[in-house]
């Protein structure tokens, strides 16, 4: 009688352990497949799985709390992810390069951003909304060339977290899908005849798609003044917000 007395004490308290137990850090996950990130490195092999830490198994769950500038989230299981000496495969781009984001499970999104060192170069809304599986972004990398490390980050809108993935890339003039603004700022425009699509707006006006913009230009966008960093003809996608190598708020 007592036997049975203890079991249905135990039962009987099952529920309520069941009801206490902590929900993991996020239900969603998520990771840059393309171009492959680090992540997607160790997932695939193509870095030994000795070297790679957590992402062998899980390229997806570099997680850590909003705000930091690195591949892992702070998170000690990715901590290879943030190795610089790794032998990581590069990705060759000219100044416009895709990414397409890989989710497990989709959850309701703030933002994306993305940076190389301390420049934003790329931002995206999320709506608070659940990202489409998968989401890909088009970045302007306008102002950088070389080996750089691409930092991405997937802000997610209800928890304090974010998801984090770093690409290396080598960042030349050319062989971008869409032809990248140059550094060549020392023309001064020549004449305003060529094209009706292309004049230079006066100073203080609307920032608009399809627009030559010589260097120190000044154009409104958002409510807020920029000015032109370098000479370009702007395009969708690269509002002053979203690309500090050719705007700077003032």
């Amino acid at each position: 009688m007592k036997l049975m007395r203890k079991a249905a004490l135990v039962l009987a308290a099952v529920p309520a352990i069941v009801l206490i137990t902590p929900v993991g850090s996020a239900s969603a996950h998520g990771y840059v497949s393309s171009p492959a990130s680090r992540s997607a490195q160790c997932a695939r092999g193509d870095i030994a799985e000795s070297l790679c830490g957590q992402a062998k198994y899980e390229p997806q769950s570099a997680e850590g709390p909003k705000g930091l500038k690195n591949c892992s989230g702070a998170n000690d299981s990715f901590a290879p992810l943030n190795n610089d000496s790794l032998p990581w495969k590069v990705t060759n781009t000219g100044q416009t390069l895709s990414l397409t984001w890989t989710f497990t499970a989709r959850h309701a999104t703030r933002d994306y951003e993305y940076f190389i060192g301390g420049t934003r170069v790329g931002y995206f809304s999320g709506n608070n909304q659940q990202p489409n599986n998968p989401t890909t972004h088009q970045i302007n990398l306008g102002g950088f060339s070389g080996r750089q490390k691409l930092i991405a980050i997937w802000n997610i809108s209800d928890t304090v977290n974010a998801f984090y993935s770093c690409i290396d890339l080598n960042i030349s003039g050319g062989g971008g899908t869409t032809p990248p603004p140059t550094s060549t700022t020392t023309r001064p425009p020549t004449t305003t005849t060529t094209t009706t699509s292309t004049q230079q707006p006066p100073a203080g006006g609307t920032w608009a798609a399809n627009t030559s913009y010589a260097a120190g230009a000044t154009v409104t966008y958002g409510g807020s003044s920029y000015r032109c960093r370098q000479a370009h003809t702007s395009l969708t996608g690269w509002e002053p917000p979203n690309v500090a190598a050719l705007w700077e708020k003032i």
